[in-house]
């Protein structure tokens, strides 16, 4: 019986680290099912089976993955997210995470709750693509971000990981307390987890995702 018990164990683990593994793809390539902006829904299109970010105010606007939740956002705490992008010219844009669609403040409504996985060639602002906005931030960008290229990040815990390309550029692990600059101190990490979103950051910028993939980890 005490075999049997063990084997039953066993199997259960085995079913929960295969559902663990498992990738779920957030864009269907077709249309925006499954997604929620917070304003300007017309900032966001799809394209020949690509998601377009196209601001069309000054004003920000935020993609929310909603899933099939039909009163909010679907939330994850430990997972891994890759996405294939680029801009087209010059553009700034970016993908939050542990964050919340009634986050938006100040006149441009930008995120104020999560981090940033920074996406960004412009020169106005020096935090380029594969920063993790205002945390850990990277001078010159590693792409050209005209080229399709693959941004992957990594949130388990505290801990999280970075890659452009399969390059290692963020290995950061949150500190107790965070140290965070005026205005930005919900820029942490959720113990109860948070939403995804992709950002339409001004008119000027214009950003393209495909193959939106996350996969959670337990």
């Amino acid at each position: 019986m005490k075999y049997l018990f063990i084997t039953l164990a066993l199997i259960s683990l085995g079913l929960q680290q295969s559902h663990a593994d498992e990738w779920k793809v957030l864009f269907n390539g077709k249309d925006l099912s499954g997604w929620k902006a917070n304003t300007r829904p017309d900032s966001f299109s799809v394209e020949n089976g690509i998601l377009k970010a196209h601001a069309t105010n000054i004003i920000a606007s935020h993609l929310f993955y909603v899933g099939d939740n039909k009163t909010g956002t679907e939330n994850f705490k430990s997972f891994e997210l890759e996405a294939t992008v680029r801009s087209e010219g010059i553009a700034n844009s970016g993908i939050f995470f542990h964050t919340a669609i009634d986050s938006g403040e100040g006149p441009h409504l930008h995120l104020s709750k999560g981090y940033e996985v920074q996406l960004n060639n412009q020169a106005r602002d020096q935090r380029k693509t594969g920063s993790l906005y205002a945390v850990v931030d990277i001078l010159k960008s590693p792409v050209d971000e005209t080229q399709w290229f693959k941004i992957r990040f990594r949130v388990v815990e505290k801990h999280i990981t970075i890659w452009v390309n399969d390059k290692q550029v963020v290995d950061y692990t949150e500190e107790n307390p965070p140290k965070r600059a005026k205005g930005r101190e919900k820029r942490v990490i959720d113990p109860n987890g948070g939403a995804i979103a992709l950002q339409a950051h001004d008119p000027s910028s214009t950003y393209y995702f495909k193959d939106i993939r996350i996969k959670r980890i337990d």
